[in-house]
């Protein structure tokens, strides 16, 4: 007789075990066969996929050129990805051809394939340190020629980006059975996807996907619409509904407006209370009150009549003090995920020790029993279709040596020893941030990545471009690790909706490659309408700052370093607050605001908080007059703001190459202004 499934003898002991466990998720698909690749990968699934993957990655590239911050963009590809395979399959049905079920292993196909390919526009930097080498970023400080400044290219763009993305798809590969079963690491927000995909396919689920997805649609062409309706009188400069002075001409000259950007708004609603207020908070303490009282020191603690954006002058404090919170909370964030995940991989070694039976029936070593039928499930597809480690190790090492070749060809200001010792860090670096993004379902790529600007940059040194190399060695660094934690993120989600290890793998293959060519394509559509960056991507001048500090040519103007070492103490004491209040349950941690978000509000203009917090209250506000709609349908809208205005900018782009000019202007004026216009008009004779 042949023995139980899964190591189990006691029928009895697993309904317990399985009551204890809640409701089993995999007992509702347990009639279902899992659907096999070919099953899964399929025209349909990569027609959607594309579509999606294009769609999502201009939304993407134009938040990281303007706010900065990129929300998850995972539940619009899946809620998406159900929508357009859902009315493919009614239109296929319509003209009666044959065709195969729509299942949550497609659903999960599509949505790697999307988040694989619109995340490059966050690992690959184009707001952050590819802008920072330009010229545009170094204008009004040193460094402003030769070897330390690298204008964005196309052609290198791409070049660089299939290299550093594809040896992070390697980097720790052979880690991903340990990570998702012997640690079973939670990965949150892979979770919460897979949780999205495995309810919306259950006949209750799909209903209330299709009524999100049908808001979804409604608010992304009302914010088209409402895009193009703001161009027609923006005909000018300081024109237009985004120069609108809500709280007054004065207030608007200091920043403190409402621009109606959609994106703003959807992003605000996206974002924890907390981080609102807290961006709110920063803004009234440095636009509000710092930057005042600083330029009142003009002559004395800077130069006069330096442009708003030099490094020489008011624009330092700016940068400088904000750069100086961030690597606080950034250095503090990393060793408190090192310490926990160092703990947690000790404590659960210590206890597989004690465990009675390994999980040997599935030919697995060192691996815990599964608890529930859920669990035994899903492990057995996860396990049965394996990936070729040495594959991965091969794979990584070929990668490493064309890129220690081909990148010093890019980026002359790297040589062939500082790319070899970047690949080689990279995958410790890599594992630590998968294990603690596992744990913690906080990404710290950009922290090491800021590490590697100060390394690398002080190796090279500024005469020999270090300003270059260290920007460069961070998006090896940054877009590396990025794209390793994404990869065991989205195993954790095919784990979960029990879809293929193989299949996982290949789409997220192919959402690379195709995030590899398009979002380059798309940055440099934004880069030439927005005049080379100018006014926009507030991240590219800190981490040009950071390179600068790096190479030790930052010129500082008088009294600023006091104000940095200051606020970077300050920034850590807050974070060591928020964190102990947090472990001890004290009220006051509630109220301790967010470090990062407080320092990015330092150099970031006041619309952009007061755009996000204006979400929150609209969050704030549904949820007391409907809790249950504004769960449920909340995400749709927001996702639908940030994506048509992110379309909408793309289409008024595509405008401003052709040249098409607005026809209207409607500008604000104060009263005595107006009088003096009025006035002057009557002076110039009718024709």
């Amino acid at each position: 007789m042949a023995p139980p499934p899964y190591g189990y003898d006691d029928q009895e002991a697993r309904e317990e075990e399985e009551e204890e466990a809640g409701p089993s998720m995999e007992r509702v698909f347990e009639g279902e066969p899992v659907a096999s690749r070919s099953e899964t990968i399929t025209a349909r699934s990569a027609a959607v996929s594309v579509v999606l993957g294009a769609t999502l990655s201009i939304v993407a590239v134009k938040l990281s050129l303007t706010s900065g911050f990129l929300p998850s963009l995972t539940i619009p590809a899946g809620l998406l990805g159900f929508f357009l395979s859902r009315a493919w399959a009614r239109l296929v049905d319509g003209c009666e051809a044959a065709q195969l079920p729509f299942t949550r292993q497609e659903n999960t196909v599509i949505q790697t394939f999307v988040v694989a390919c619109s995340s490059i526009a966050y690992s690959g930097g184009f707001g952050q340190h590819i802008l920072a080498m330009s010229r545009n970023a170094a204008e009004g400080g040193a460094g402003t020629g030769g070897r330390n400044v690298e204008e964005p290219n196309v052609g290198r763009l791409v070049a660089f980006l299939f290299l550093t993305s594809f040896a992070g798809l390697f980097a720790i590969m052979p880690f991903r059975n340990s990570l998702i079963i012997r640690h079973h690491l939670t990965f949150p927000s892979g979770t919460a996807t897979a949780h999205l995909i495995n309810t919306i396919h259950t006949p209750q689920g799909a209903k209330q996907a299709s009524k999100q997805v049908s808001v979804l649609f409604k608010t992304f062409g009302g914010t088209i619409a409402w895009s193009l309706f703001q161009w027609f009188f923006a005909g000018g400069a300081d024109c237009g509904f985004q120069a609108f002075p809500t709280f007054g001409l004065t207030a608007y000259r200091r920043g403190f407006y409402f621009d109606f950007s959609m994106t703003n708004i959807g992003v605000g609603m996206l974002s924890p209370y907390k981080i609102t207020v807290s961006m709110l908070v920063g803004s009234l303490v440095s636009w509000g009150i710092m930057w005042q009282y600083i330029e009142t020191k003009e002559g004395s603690w800077y130069p006069r009549s330096l442009d708003d954006d030099s490094l020489c002058g008011i624009h330092a404090y700016r940068v400088f003090i904000g750069i100086s919170m961030i690597l606080a909370d950034g250095l503090f964030h990393l060793l408190c995920i090192l310490l926990r995940t160092v703990c947690t991989m000790h404590e659960r070694r210590h206890t597989q020790r004690q465990a009675a039976q390994p999980f040997l029936c599935l030919g697995v070593d060192d691996r815990p029993a599964p608890r529930n039928f859920d669990d035994r499930r899903r492990a057995q597809v996860f396990l049965r279709d394996p990936v070729f480690d040495p594959a991965a190790v091969v794979g990584y090492v070929a990668l490493s040596a064309v890129s220690i070749v081909v990148i010093p060809q890019l980026y002359p200001q790297l040589r062939y020893h500082h790319v070899a010792c970047a690949y080689l860090v990279a995958p410790v670096f890599a594992f630590c941030n998968a294990y603690g993004t596992g744990i913690t379902d906080m990404n710290v790529a950009t922290t090491y990545g800021k590490i590697a600007i100060l390394v690398f940059g002080s190796w090279v040194g500024f005469d020999n471009g270090g300003v270059v190399a260290g920007l460069a060695a961070c998006g090896v660094i940054v877009s590396t690790i990025a794209t390793a934690t994404d990869l065991m993120q989205d195993f954790r989600t095919g784990y979960l909706t029990l879809t293929s290890p193989h299949t996982v793998l290949i789409s997220q293959v192919a959402g690379t490659v195709l995030g590899c060519l398009i979002n380059p394509v798309v940055f440099w559509v934004f880069y030439k309408v927005y005049n080379d960056g100018d006014g926009a991507v507030p991240y590219a001048k800190v981490y040009r700052g950071i390179a600068m500090l790096g190479v030790g040519q930052h010129g500082l103007p008088r009294h600023s370093v006091m104000l940095c070492k200051t606020f970077f103490a300050l920034a850590l004491a807050i974070s060591v607050l928020r964190e102990v209040s947090a472990r001890r349950g004290w009220r006051v941690g509630r109220y301790v605001p967010s470090t990062i978000a407080v320092a990015v509000a330092f150099f970031v203009p006041p619309k952009m908080p007061i755009g996000m917090f204006t979400g929150s209250m609209v969050m704030y506000l549904w949820k007391r007059l409907d809790g249950d709609g504004v769960r449920v349908l909340s995400p749709a809208v927001a996702a639908g703001l940030v994506c048509g205005d992110g379309f909408g900018s793309l289409l008024l782009s595509m405008l401003t190459l052709f040249r098409a000019q607005a026809p209207i202007c409607i500008k604000f004026l104060s009263r005595g202004v107006n009088k003096r216009l009025d006035a002057f008009l009557a002076t110039i004779p009718k024709s």
